[in-house]
């Protein structure tokens, strides 16, 4: 089990020690984070430590939510894509949480702070029916074409990332009880379930045509290969996608992260708990998976204005009711 930081174990609050080592240390040591996530962490601390230095020097904890909102600002202006400022509000609460156990604050406010923008750029989802419209595309008559239905059902089905898929082995899935094995940033790994009916494109595939696809290149270890037997690359499974969202019909950029996208987005439409799919899906802070909360928001919002009689902007009414 996490042990807490020092607050909790007694060895009292040293305030007059900088704070960020003991941090990044406790990071490392007790929460097993990976050496690019702490570079992260120390990148964004450091970043923060300067724009205090100049714009809000004084005690931590006489810092609030006006002054945080300052540094979004500051953020913004530097040019920063909105999923870094993401990264960096999330780097700040999970500092200021370490400090409240080291007992050197009593609140978090970095949890008050909004993220700028992000949500102004959701990910691109399908609907359920472009899904089936893609994942259906491939013809099931050929080699290469099971083959790829077996990527999109893989990819929709687990939600993982196309590095993900390219790198997994036939011992990475457990077909009996349907669950595949995927290995992650910083090479931490999480069971997902797969579902029947990637289940069944898997069988096909490893059944029929691995076999011979990898016939000339035995030493081949993925699941997933090419037609002359070497594995299949990220950029391959991103054109493979493609290809079926185009003879599918379907518009737009749509790759393998809409598919994770749309995986994630659905099964919180389904009512699924944001704790569980942030789990599937690998993330390592919860707030990367809320902004699916907003896609979903989003959706619903439109429904809302499109079929409540005083939803949409106008006031006026919507869809016709029957007169009775």
């Amino acid at each position: 089990m996490e042990r807490e930081p020092g607050g909790r174990n007694g060895n009292g609050a040293n305030r007059d020690r900088d704070p960020i080592g003991p941090f990044l240390h406790y990071l490392m040591a007790e929460c097993g984070v990976s050496s690019h996530t702490l570079a992260a962490y120390r990148s964004d601390l450091m970043r923060f430590v300067r724009w205090r230095r100049e714009s809000a020097p004084g005690p931590l904890d006489q810092l609030g939510v006006a002054a945080l909102r300052g540094y979004v600002e500051t953020l913004q202006a530097s040019g920063l894509a909105p999923a870094s400022i993401c990264r960096h509000m999330a780097s700040l609460s999970t500092f200021f949480r370490f400090l409240i156990f080291e007992g050197r604050l009593t609140d978090n406010v970095a949890r008050l702070l909004v993220a700028p923008a992000v949500w102004d750029r959701l990910p691109t989802v399908l609907s359920p029916e472009a899904v089936v419209r893609l994942l259906e595309a491939p013809p099931a008559s050929t080699s290469l074409g099971r083959r790829d239905r077996a990527v999109l059902e893989t990819l929709y089905a687990t939600g993982c990332r196309a590095s993900e898929v390219a790198g997994m082995r036939p011992t990475d899935l457990d077909l009996t009880s349907g669950i595949a094995r995927c290995v992650g940033k910083g090479n931490k790994e999480r069971r997902v379930p797969l579902g029947s009916r990637a289940v069944s494109a898997l069988r096909t595939y490893l059944a029929q045509d691995r076999p011979r696809l990898v016939a000339r290149r035995p030493e081949t270890t993925t699941v997933f290969v090419s037609r002359s037997g070497r594995p299949l690359s990220r950029v391959a499974l991103w054109s493979i996608v493609k290809k079926w969202a185009s003879a599918a019909g379907l518009s737009g950029e749509i790759s393998p992260h809409s598919l994770r996208h749309s995986f994630a987005t659905h099964l919180l439409a389904g009512g699924a708990d944001l704790r569980a799919v942030q789990e599937m899906l690998g993330h390592a802070s919860i707030a990367t998976t809320q902004v699916y909360t907003r896609v979903e928001l989003s959706r619903l919002r439109q429904v809302h204005a499109r079929f409540h009689p005083r939803g949409n902007a106008a006031g006026t009414a919507g869809p016709e009711r029957s007169k009775s």
